[in-house]
């Protein structure tokens, strides 16, 4: 089987669902456990650092994790940095069989920093065929210790920074992965989306904007009084109306107004048109500062819709469970299912859905 450490509410699940070995995910939220199973994803709701490894010795395929990020986050303090020597020894201790973990938690000054050592209890006890991690990119370099440690094992390794928008996400979100395995050489899929900022080119096909992936097709209109968008011949009561793919007139004024995604409410927060992917959306208690903005003066607003984010993350139609804050949460802390697939092609090879289509391409 698959096991994945953090599961959350199942980024990883809904890219494992196309392979053929069960998954089980662990997953200590209630809120996400409650989502991860109307979703139907098996979990065992656990503080992942206080389950034994035992009772999945000689049954586990491969090892899935995506350790809590905020210690690192740029929309946190990031006392992980400061924490990083203390996780590092945490990695080099458990890869060796010593489990110093409470001693050198209660030293870091976030006491989540310690959770990216703990994918290596795993490691070392179980060595799985392989293993895939995510994170933010400034825990690229404890990736690149898991690397070094894993290739002494026999491990096939790579690490990288990878743009989920470079594979169909509509979102330019970077992660920090690392995929390896005991059976197979790692590479990495190449790239099937490029940014056409840098012009076009010969092979894949443009990023995938916002408005691309909410089905807001050219001559939809959107009705400032509502959330959703109006066919031309269809338009709601009230309001002011613009065009949903781009720029155009106003209706009301000489200004150019369009709609964008503001990311926040701080002076350098990302601006992105419905023409472009989303921006690294950062969620929890700053989901309500993200929101629709029409300009150029910015005075109709809207706030991001749940249904929304999860399409920007690249979700398929999926029951959220919790407060809303919390389904915000969950979905700005889930790896983007479509980038989980590149990683775990990487580790696993492409999966049985992928092999058909490329044997049918063929």
């Amino acid at each position: 089987m698959i096991v994945e450490g953090f599961g959350g509410p199942g980024g990883w699940a809904v890219a494992l669902q196309k392979r053929t070995a069960p998954h089980v995910g662990m997953e200590l939220d209630a809120a996400a456990c409650a989502t991860r199973a109307a979703a139907g994803h098996p979990t065992i709701q656990c503080d992942v650092t206080a389950y034994p490894t035992a009772p999945f010795r000689g049954l586990i395929t491969g090892k899935v994790d995506s350790p809590v990020c905020t210690p690192w986050s740029r929309a946190g303090q990031r006392l992980g940095l400061e924490d990083q020597h203390l996780v590092q020894q945490a990695i080099d201790d458990l890869a060796h069989g010593r489990d110093t973990r409470a001693s050198l938690r209660a030293a870091c000054r976030d006491r989540l920093s310690i959770l990216a050592a703990e994918p290596m209890r795993w490691h070392h006890d179980l060595r799985p065929e392989w293993i895939v991690m995510e994170q933010v990119p400034d825990v690229l370099p404890l990736w690149e210790q898991y690397a070094e440690v894993l290739r002494g094992w026999g491990y096939s390794v790579a690490t990288a920074v990878l743009c989920a928008a470079d594979w169909g996400v509509p979102q330019t979100r970077r992660r920090a992965v690392l995929a390896a395995s005991r059976l197979r050489d790692v590479v990495w899929p190449e790239p099937t989306h490029y940014d056409p900022r840098k012009g076009l080119r010969f092979w894949g096909t443009p990023w995938v904007s916002m408005a691309d992936a909410l089905g807001l097709e050219p001559g939809l209109w959107v009705n400032t009084r509502g959330d959703r968008p109006m066919g031309i011949n269809g338009r709601a009561a009230g309001g002011n109306e613009f065009p949903a793919d781009g720029p155009s007139q106003s209706l009301t004024g000489r200004a150019r107004s369009w709609w964008v995604l503001r990311n926040g409410n701080q002076p350098n927060a990302a601006i992105r048109r419905l023409d472009e992917p989303a921006p690294t959306m950062a969620f929890g208690h700053n989901a309500a500062r993200i929101e629709w903005v029409l300009m150029p003066d910015g005075r109709e607003r809207r706030p991001l819709s749940v249904a929304e984010a999860a399409v920007l993350q690249s979700f398929p139609p999926y029951p959220w469970r919790g407060s809303r804050t919390s389904q915000f949460g969950q979905i700005g802390n889930a790896v983007p299912p479509a980038l989980a697939s590149v990683v775990l092609d990487a580790a696993a090879g492409p999966s049985r859905a992928a092999a058909e289509q490329m044997g049918a391409a063929a």
